[in-house]
């Protein structure tokens, strides 16, 4: 059995900025991933983030990961990359982890579940065709493995993961017919929706995918309108000759873990599903496991990293390591940071979202 103060689940933008937080104020923090690189959805993101220096910007999101994990060493945290978490038990205080070939446990104080999320799928007749992939995996083949998934491709979700998918296609080389978006409006920013139409992407707001057809491929995709209630519109349906649809239709926390451990959870459909219940601080219903970043509702790597340090300030409060004096004030620059990143119409639904999961509690 290992024994550590912290367990940290996950090196994506949450969980390396809480072992950060952490390691600083010297707790003894273990940083755990199944992937052989930093980063969760870092690692696949070549484009610059934008916004504050607090939250790099400038710098393409493949490299903050590296630069994150550099500064986690230097904090004195132990990194166990290549590493599966298979299962928590004894009331969220023991990991059942795989490194390597060989299994171990893992007791710690604190847990940090920061497991991210997964694409939602969307059923249409066709769609178990080879060709048709979720858009985060078109991104794994195109920016990690320098592999373009089809030459004509349609896109699904106007969100922000279809529009820069669909830009990052584009800058590799394929043909991306149409972006189509069931919802009357697009729900991605403005300024991704630009790029792409500048390219000459037409985007289909009220249309969805009808079906896939094809000789054991995806060869032809029928997209049709659909009305106020989501149904299709009869006489309405467009053809395109594509060979690869990409399907980007939100993501839902990966969860299992809290599942497993008896974290409450409620259901709250702007986070993207079946969210672990927690406190302002992080902590969920399972005194001293946390949850951070999409496991703990879909937003942005921003809001991941502040929620990864709100974590990591509150782990070192509890622990003995800082001062409530210097918790308080740790934690009210960041849930200020976190309030600034939530502004906008998008930010503000979120905001809302959150405080109605954290009221849950009371």
């Amino acid at each position: 059995m290992i024994e550590t103060e912290f367990a940290v689940v996950g090196a994506g933008p949450a969980g390396l900025s809480a072992a950060l937080e952490a390691g600083r104020a010297g707790v003894q923090t273990m940083l755990m991933d199944e992937n052989q690189a930093p980063g969760g959805q870092l690692v696949k993101q070549i484009h610059k983030f934008f916004g504050s220096k607090e939250h790099w910007a400038g710098m393409r999101g493949r490299d903050i990961g590296d630069k994150l994990l550099e500064q986690v060493k230097k904090a004195g945290v132990k990194v166990m990359l290549d590493t599966v978490v298979w299962g928590i038990f004894d009331e969220g205080k023991v990991l059942g982890i795989k490194e390597g070939d060989r299994n171990r446990q893992i007791r710690a104080q604190k847990i940090l579940l920061a497991t991210g999320a997964s694409e939602n799928p969307l059923a249409f007749r066709g769609w178990t065709l080879p060709g048709v992939l979720g858009a985060g995996a078109a991104q794994t083949l195109v920016n990690l493995h320098r592999v373009l998934p089809g030459t004509r491709v349609l896109m699904v979700g106007a969100g922000n993961v279809g529009l820069i998918v669909a830009y990052q296609l584009l800058q590799a080389g394929a043909h991306v017919l149409a972006v189509v978006e069931a919802l009357p409006t697009i729900g991605g920013y403005g300024v991704h929706a630009s790029k792409i139409r500048r390219m000459g992407v037409p985007i289909l707001t009220g249309h969805t995918v009808k079906e896939a057809s094809g000789n054991a491929k995806v060869e032809r995709a029928m997209v049709v309108r659909v009305d106020d209630r989501g149904h299709p519109v009869p006489g309405t349906e467009k053809k395109f000759e594509v060979d690869t649809i990409c399907i980007a239709v939100g993501l839902h926390p990966l969860a299992e873990l809290a599942w497993i451990c008896g974290c409450q959870f409620a259901y709250i459909s702007e986070l993207g599903g079946h969210v672990p219940v927690h406190t302002e601080n992080m902590e969920t219903t399972v005194p001293g496991v946390y949850v951070a970043g999409d496991a703990a509702g879909i937003e942005e790597a921003t809001v991941a990293m502040e929620e990864g340090r709100l974590t990591g300030v509150d782990v070192a409060h509890c622990l003995g390591y800082i001062s409530g004096g210097k918790a308080q004030r740790l934690r009210a620059e960041i849930q200020t940071r976190i309030q600034l990143i939530r502004t906008g119409p998008f930010g503000e639904a979120l905001k809302g979202a959150k405080e109605k999961l954290i009221e849950r509690k009371g």
